[in-house]
C-alpha cells in the first residue's frame, strides 16, 4: 500500500466500496478453490485413469500446494476485510495492526489445519496441535508485540509528535507502527521501543509549550 493511500482521508463511501470489494474478492477466492479442487480431484481420478495413467497417490500433493496457494490467498482477504472495516474509525494505524494479527492467527491456524489433515485420525490431531504450538511460541513476540500496538492506537495515552519518556528513552514521538514506536531524540537519533514493553511500563508525556 502507498504511503498516499495511508496518508489521505478516505470518504466513508470509498471505505465501503473497498469492504465491499474484499469481501468479493474473498467470496471469489473461496469458490474458485471449491471449483478448482474438484476439477483435480475429476482429473487425478476419472479423466486420466481412461487413458491408463494412474497418478492417484499424487493427488494430496496437489491438494496440499492448492489448499496453501488459496488458503494464503483467503486468509489476506479476511485481513484486508478486517483493515478496511475499521479503517474510517481508527484509521490507518490501528487498522494495519489488526490486519497484521488476524493474518499471523489465520495463517497459523491453516498451517496447523492442513498438517492436521494430511496426518489424519488421533495423529492429525496431536500433529496439528503440535505444530500450532510450535508456531504459538514461534510468533508470541510478534503477535504480542502487534496486540500492545493495537492497544496503543486505540486508547492513544500520547499521539505523533508528543514529547514523551517510554521505557527510559525521552523524544518525540515519529510514528507508531504495529512492532514499534518511534522516538526522534535531541541527538537526532531515533530509537525503536517494542509496543509490549510500552504497554508494560510507565508513560510520560511532557506538556506541550504554548
Amino acid at each position: 500500500m502507498s504511503s498516499n493511500l495511508q496518508n489521505e482521508e478516505l470518504s466513508k463511501i470509498e471505505i465501503a466500496k473497498k469492504t465491499g470489494r474484499s469481501i468479493a474478492k474473498l467470496v471469489v477466492y473461496i469458490i474458485v478453490y471449491i471449483a478448482v479442487a474438484a476439477v483435480i480431484q475429476w482429473f487425478f481420478t476419472s479423466f486420466l485413469l481412461q487413458y491408463g495413467i494412474n497418478l492417484v497417490d499424487y493427488i494430496g500433493y496437489v491438494q496440499i500446494l492448492l489448499a496453501l496457494a488459496f488458503g494464503y490467498l483467503i486468509v489476506s482477504s479476511v485481513a484486508t476485510f478486517f483493515y478496511w472495516s475499521i479503517r474510517g474509525r481508527y484509521g490507518h494505524p490501528t487498522a494495519v495492526a489488526v490486519r497484521n494479527i488476524v493474518r499471523i492467527v489465520g495463517l497459523g491456524a491453516l498451517i496447523s489445519a492442513i498438517a492436521g489433515g494430511v496426518a489424519g485420525g488421533a495423529a492429525g490431531v496431536a500433529l496439528g496441535g503440535f505444530l500450532g504450538m510450535v508456531i504459538g511460541f514461534a510468533s508470541q513476540q510478534v503477535l504480542g508485540q502487534s496486540i500492545a500496538g493495537l492497544f496503543l492506537l486505540i486508547s492513544r495515552p500520547f499521539r505523533i509528535s508528543d514529547e514523551v519518556i517510554l521505557a527510559g528513552e525521552e523524544g518525540v514521538v515519529e510514528d507508531v507502527s504495529t512492532l514499534f514506536t518511534i522516538l526522534l531524540k535531541n541527538d537526532g537519533s531515533k530509537v525503536l521501543i517494542p509496543n509490549n514493553v510500552i504497554l508494560g511500563g510507565k508513560i510520560y508525556v511532557k506538556p506541550k509549550n504554548k
